[in-house]
């Protein structure tokens, strides 16, 4: 298959890396540093599940240069979504397929009017990566999972082509029986991750094993989890539990969010569409989100960086 991977960072860059050793036509759309480190050196992947190391690399800043493909992993971070939608319009054909691998939970309406609501698909990662440095993706988590699905759960051949060769390529991917139940999900999770890694400036293990820092974390995807159901999301009502058990007894100890990794690395803040998107969205529903305003308090003069 063609794909494309929009960017080639810690996400896109790992299942990217992934397919590419598995012999697909891979290309990395990457910028800066990475660019110029993954040209000079290639591209590896430091993994729980095994070191990859792609000498020759299809990478480039320019997607005209690479046109259609058949999948995009449309994985940048969330303030510059409209801008790399637009940037990816080179990519997009009539039968392309855009995932959305974004940790906010509003991506896809976002993306589809600018590049198709045909060809525009709702994804959720379940990973730890992070950009060691430029060129070096570190994998850290014994699960590296993907879902992803028409929201109106409709067949589609060539997501399900994607599939059979993800799984050929020993990726752990599959079309998701409800891909806005799962978006929703993945959102309270990883809201209640990035949330408190980030404002206790911790790895999740002494939060998980402090009773009083557990029920914040618990908190926080209650308040997500209630505004899904305020939106009419089929929300599971065993899954906080599920999750606080997956919390105690599956999550590495050391693990920390992306946004605790930026915040530590004076980068911007993914804060305005996690903590921030459901205190918008509990206050336009007048839901009250006490947790969530907390993060945000705290992180507030953080949002936009510190380095440069």
């Amino acid at each position: 298959m063609r794909i494309a991977a929009m960017a080639a960072g810690a996400v896109g860059g790992y299942f990217g890396a992934r397919m590419a050793a598995a012999g697909h036509d891979v290309f990395f759309i990457a910028r800066g540093a990475n660019l110029a480190a993954i040209k000079k050196n290639g591209l590896k992947i430091e993994s729980v599940h095994g070191d990859v190391h792609l000498q020759k690399v299809n990478v480039t800043d320019d997607p005209k240069s690479v046109g259609p493909v058949d999948i995009v992993l449309f994985a940048v971070k969330l303030w510059d979504t409209e801008k790399a939608a637009e940037l990816a319009r080179p990519l997009v054909g009539p039968d392309t397929r855009v995932i959305t691998l974004q940790n906010g939970v509003d991506s896809v309406e976002r993306v589809a009017p600018i590049l198709g609501l045909e060809q525009t698909i709702g994804g959720a990662t379940y990973i730890a990566t992070v950009i060691a440095s430029p060129g070096v993706i570190k994998h850290t988590s014994q699960f590296a999972k993907m879902r992803f699905g028409r929201a109106d759960k409709r067949a589609d051949e060539k997501l399900q082509a994607f599939v059979t060769a993800g799984k050929a390529a020993k990726i752990d991917l599959d079309i998701s029986a409800d891909i806005e139940r799962e978006r929703w999900e993945k959102f309270a999770f990883l809201t209640a991750m990035a949330g408190s890694t980030a404002a206790l400036r911790s790895p999740i293990g002494p939060i998980a094993a402090d009773p009083e820092l557990r029920g914040f974390f618990r908190a926080l995807m209650e308040e997500a989890c209630a505004i899904g159901k305020a939106k009419g999301v089929a929300l599971d009502p065993a899954y906080i539990e599920e999750r606080m058990d997956f919390l105690a007894n599956k999550v590495e100890p050391g693990m920390k969010a992306s946004m605790a990794h930026d915040l530590e690395r004076g980068n911007r803040l993914e804060l305005d569409w996690l903590a921030g998107k459901v205190r918008e969205m509990g206050r336009a529903l007048n839901i009250p989100t006490p947790a969530s305003d907390t993060v945000y308090t705290v992180l507030k003069l953080h949002r936009m960086g510190t380095r440069g």
